[in-house]
């Protein structure tokens, strides 16, 4: 159980950060957020941030660290996720160095660890999307983001094969979650909210066009799983806890982007209208076409919970959102 547990969560102003460490609260936990602090303060949707969660500047950390905090866990979140970014040196000093101080520190004060891979990290899904670690070395990830994952992934069975671990740690291959509270991702943030604002403002979505003959207009498919399931199988993760490895997170089940804008055509109550327009060629070297979760070591572990469809979950964020939207208040989300 996370009651009474202290327990270091990074990306904390982020989407999953920020919903994991309210629901952590909520659970009787004392999270200590970790992010960078304009974050914080700039994000409408994540205020009023609880008084109670103390922050920490992510540039503190290393300090407020070398001090021995008392702490019962770590879930790191915290990493740059720019898909479009090509900076490497970004990439490995945020999600690759930062990272293993963590690791570090975690495997020193015997705590469990809990960390985000990406389902980046499969590229073009020429291997498929099996989640057994002796297929990770011969993953191609398509850009820098996803590389930086990988180079962590690999870095941690590294260390498991040398024995120099935490007592516990899992790490998770997220794939495309949406929900409440990403608003400040802005581009990067789930097609659901993109659909959201584009129906409010014009009454049509517009959906990339599919440059492979044999997939349709919009017909582009990816795991979409809400991020109630992904908080869900992170205190899975502590609460089992799960002794070790990378498991993939999603749903196990791909929709298409059509779909996902028709789940939000009718929770809004307007007749669909979808335009598809030419991808960027900066993007479509780089665009996967297909994703979805392979979840069976994840269900050996022993999560059974079943996940939320894309018409349950896309419901209930596009409510949350019409409740924002007309009271600017942060909507009942647990």
């Amino acid at each position: 159980m996370l009651k009474d547990k202290h327990i270091l969560v990074t990306g904390a102003a982020g989407f999953i950060g920020w919903r994991f460490a309210l629901l952590a609260q909520k659970l009787g936990a004392h999270p200590v957020a970790v992010d960078s602090l304009p974050h914080f303060l700039s994000h409408a949707e994540h205020l009023p941030w609880p008084d109670n969660i103390p922050m920490l500047d992510r540039d503190e950390l290393n300090e407020w660290l070398a001090s021995r905090p008392t702490l019962d866990a770590i879930v790191h979140l915290g990493a740059c996720t720019d898909t479009m970014l090509d900076d490497r040196e970004t990439f490995r000093k945020l999600n690759l160095e930062a990272s293993k101080r963590l690791w570090h520190f975690a495997t020193e004060a015997e705590i469990p660890f809990v960390y985000a891979s990406s389902a980046a990290t499969y590229g073009g899904m020429e291997a498929g999307f099996s989640d057994d670690e002796k297929l990770i070395p011969s993953l191609e990830p398509l850009n820098p983001y996803g590389e930086s994952k990988q180079q962590f992934d690999l870095w941690v069975l590294e260390q498991s094969h040398l024995g120099k671990t935490p007592p516990a740690w899992s790490g998770f291959k997220f794939f495309n979650v949406y929900g409440f509270g990403e608003r400040h991702k802005g581009r990067m943030a789930s097609v659901f909210l993109h659909a959201f604002d584009q129906i409010r403002q014009k009454r049509n979505v517009r959906l990339f066009k599919s440059e492979r003959a044999e997939i349709a207009h919009g017909e582009q498919m990816r795991d979409f799983i809400h991020v109630e399931d992904a908080i869900s199988v992170l205190r899975f993760a502590l609460e089992a806890p799960i002794p070790r490895g990378i498991y993939n997170l999603g749903t196990g089940t791909a929709r298409s982007f059509n779909d996902l804008a028709n789940v939000t055509f009718q929770a809004l109550g307007v007749e669909p209208q979808i335009e598809y327009f030419e991808m960027p060629r900066s993007l479509s070297e780089r665009y996967q076409y297909f994703t979805q979760a392979d979840l069976g070591r994840l269900r050996l572990a022993g999560y059974a919970a079943p996940f939320q469809s894309l018409e349950q979950g896309g419901s209930r964020y596009v409510q949350q959102l019409v409740h924002f939207a007309e009271t600017r208040t942060t909507p009942e989300l647990f």
